[in-house]
Parts: structure tokens; sequence; C-alpha cells
């Protein structure tokens, strides 16, 4: 599978996969100056391309770099970042500091890694009932911790 991507600025890096079996392509930031995220605050951080995805078949969906995460305690803000098959805007990276120290982005810097997945595309119908099950309603820690 190919996914076009533009580079929407000059020095913006392409998506690049470190290793064959790698799922996810690391995104890198794209800065005109560094960028310091204090402990606790949350920032956007561009990556300067955009990207087209196939068909409503797949999404593009943005995960932390496992490395910046254990290391420096710096996460992605929603957790996972959704990109819809038919957004072409520029990808930007919502970081957010749990540590207790300062961290710095830098131009070029990994700072995400992107993976295209399928994904079902159902219609909703409302109905009256659902089909029971052996769980039922059983919420959080119903089945053991």
């Amino acid at each position: 599978m190919d996914i076009k991507v533009k580079k929407l600025i000059d020095n913006a890096r392409l998506p690049y996969r470190a290793t064959a079996g790698s799922a996810g392509a690391d995104l890198f930031a794209c800065l005109d100056e560094a960028v310091t995220i204090a402990p606790g605050e949350r920032k956007l951080i561009p990556t300067g391309i955009a990207i087209e995805l196939p068909d409503s078949g797949c999404g593009a969906f943005v995960f932390p770099r496992s490395s910046v995460s254990s290391r420096f305690g710096v996460s992605l803000a929603n957790c996972v970042g959704v990109v819809d098959s038919d957004y072409r805007g520029e990808i930007k990276v919502p970081l957010i500091n749990h540590s207790d120290t300062p961290y710095t982005v830098h131009d070029g810097d990994r700072i995400a890694q992107m993976v295209i997945m399928p994904v079902v595309l159902p219609d909703y119908i409302e109905s009256g009932s659902l089909t029971g099950t052996e769980r039922g309603e059983g919420g959080f820690g119903s089945t053991g911790v």
C-alpha cells in the first residue's frame, strides 16, 4: 500500500519505519524553533505533513513513542490520535508532559508513531433491546482483578 504524503513545509520529514518489522512509522517535529513543554503542560507539535489515505476502509492512528513516554514521561494528550481517511490537513501531535522536568522538542525529533489500520464502518441502528450475555451489564472490575 502506498500512502501519499505532502510536505507542507520544506524541511518536513516523511514518516519513516525504523526497521522492516516496525508496525509504526515515526512522525517528526517540524519546528522553526525548539518548544519546551513544562511539567503538566500540553503543546501541539506540527509535523509539516499531510497524508492521503487510499479509502474509508483504513485510518491512520497516532500513538506515543514508547521511548519518549518511558524515559521522559511525555506522551500524547489524547492517548491515540485518529486521522480520518478524508482529512487532508496537517498532522499535529498533542504532547503532554507527565514528568516533573521540562521537556524540549527540537526540529526533527521523533515525537510519535503512526500506524495505518483497517477500520469497520458500521451503520448504527436504534434497538429497544440487546442480546444477553454472561457478563451482562457488569462494568469495571466485574470480571475480577
